[in-house]
């Protein structure tokens, strides 16, 4: 699976998890040159808070973008150290 926004592949995987509609991308394969940092974050009632990263590609910056969990609650352990993505990035 690919995630790519603005013509460019953000991640890419065979390794992914399917939770609630999003695939969860280890973070290994996130590239990171593209990302930047954010502090927004949200809270979700079984899996815990979810910290965010923003995505600068060719000049243009996509906002809160990729989302993470670093300390998920025990029942959602298996978005562990893995990356989600929304906002206009498609997934396929």
């Amino acid at each position: 699976m690919k995630a790519i926004w603005n013509n460019t592949v953000i991640a890419e995987s065979d390794d992914t998890v399917l939770v609630e509609g999003n695939y969860y991308f280890p973070e290994s394969s996130l590239k990171r040159e593209f990302t930047t940092f954010s502090n927004h974050k949200t809270s979700c009632a079984w899996k815990g808070q979810a910290s965010y990263y923003s995505l600068i590609v060719n000049g243009d910056m996509l906002a809160d973008a990729v989302w993470y969990y670093p300390d998920p609650k025990p029942e959602a352990e298996m978005v562990r150290g893995r990356v989600a993505f929304w906002n206009g990035v498609k997934v396929a």
